[in-house]
């Protein structure tokens, strides 16, 4: 009989939801179950589990997908080879040539390099807009409309969106509302609990949380549309090996710990970047002047590990200081416990140069670890001077 883990803590499910001890052996820690294929006893005899083929089904993901659902308080969950799979398999899961998806204006660059670069080709159209707005996504829907895609916090200016007034948005419009929750994570915020049909991760980021993974995820309550992401998932064969599930499976156990770090650092750094003669500005959904901030601070635990800014000077001066953090590490991606700074006009978010989403060459972004708070402050000012 399954476990009803929806009674437990964030940090009891992460560690014990999908990962009870090992049957056979008693192993604490779920196997690595390096196989591509399972013996059958007699031809569609499969056993306990009906594990057939790898890229169908592997039990060391199959614990995987469902911790993440347990986290997200989700019924189901299928994790991926990457968000971007992820995302791919959701967008052609739920529109057509001919259909038409709401793309919040500040979104990161390889959903909207999907979009414009390759589902464009496949007839489905977009329109970016400010979700921020709830009124301005509700003019934006069309009688094709078929997904409201957000983020929130957004990538990489922080913009915060009210995913309850999106959902109800999207339930008028008969779309299904997608929220890309990987600067959030499951531990600081729960879009299915707020009416949000998908959720997805790049779980290269907090979730696995050590920049030794690459991997994405599902997740929805809904059993229809769960299915249907399985078969398009198998029949493309977009999933993460065994090794790579189990590496986001270990990382997700401390997501709680890390994010209150990741938190307790993001604010004094945030402190630190205020006021400073060489910041123009500083996009953090924590400051109470943030436009976001109330509904941030409705939906989500704490304000997360990501901060950005512009640099006083223009483009060369933030490449500049981007040139000069020794701890903040040159670098894409996002979330682990190591710093990060990048320039997203010129690495992440290359791809909506000309576009709307276009982001200002005067921006950097950090992802800020666990190391000491003093010490990353302290490079990031040396790194201003």
């Amino acid at each position: 009989m399954e476990e009803d883990t929806s009674r437990w803590g964030f940090e009891t499910r992460a560690i014990h939801a999908g990962q009870r001890p090992d049957p056979r052996t008693g192993s604490v820690i779920v196997p690595i179950y390096a196989t591509s294929t399972f013996a059958q006893d007699g031809v569609g005899g499969v056993r306990e589990g009906g594990y057939e083929y790898s890229r169908t089904a592997n039990p060391t993901r199959t614990a995987l997908e469902e911790s993440l659902a347990s986290l997200e308080g989700g019924r189901h969950a299928l994790a991926f080879a990457s968000g971007m799979a992820a995302s791919d398999i959701a967008l052609r899961t739920m529109t057509r040539p001919g259909d038409h998806v709401i793309l919040g204006g500040d979104a990161y660059g390889g959903t909207f390099r999907l979009l414009d670069k390759v589902l464009k080709l496949w007839g489905v159209e977009y329109t970016t807009v400010d979700l921020h707005d709830v009124e301005t996504a509700r003019a934006a829907v069309q009688p094709n409309t078929k997904v409201i895609w957000t983020e929130t916090p957004t990538n990489p200016l922080l913009g915060i969106a009210d995913i309850t007034a999106l959902a109800h948005v999207a339930a008028g419009a008969g779309a299904r509302l997608v929220v890309d929750n990987t600067f959030a994570t499951p531990y600081l915020q729960s879009p299915l609990g707020f009416g949000a049909d998908v959720v997805l991760h790049s779980t290269t980021k907090y979730v696995s949380g050590h920049s030794d993974v690459v991997g994405g995820a599902l997740i929805t309550s809904d059993d229809e549309l769960h299915e249907q992401f399985g078969f398009l998932r198998n029949a493309v064969g977009a999933v993460p090996g065994p090794f790579d599930a189990w590496l986001t499976l270990r990382g997700a156990k401390t997501l709680g710990l890390r994010m209150e770090k990741h938190s307790d650092n993001a604010e004094r750094v945030v402190e630190a970047l205020l006021g400073h003669p060489k910041v123009s500005k500083v996009y953090y959904p924590g400051l109470t002047d943030h436009p976001g901030h109330e509904v941030a601070a409705k939906q989500m635990r704490r304000f997360g590990g990501m901060v950005s800014f512009s640099v006083t000077g223009g483009e060369q001066a933030a490449l500049d200081v981007a040139a000069r953090t020794k701890l903040f590490i040159l670098a894409e991606s996002l979330g682990g416990v190591e710093s990060l700074i990048e320039h997203p006009g010129r690495m992440t978010h290359a791809s909506t140069t000309g576009s709307p989403l276009q982001v200002s060459g005067d921006v950097l972004r950090l992802s800020v670890g666990i190391e000491d708070g003093t010490d990353l402050v302290q490079d990031l000012l040396q790194a201003l001077s």
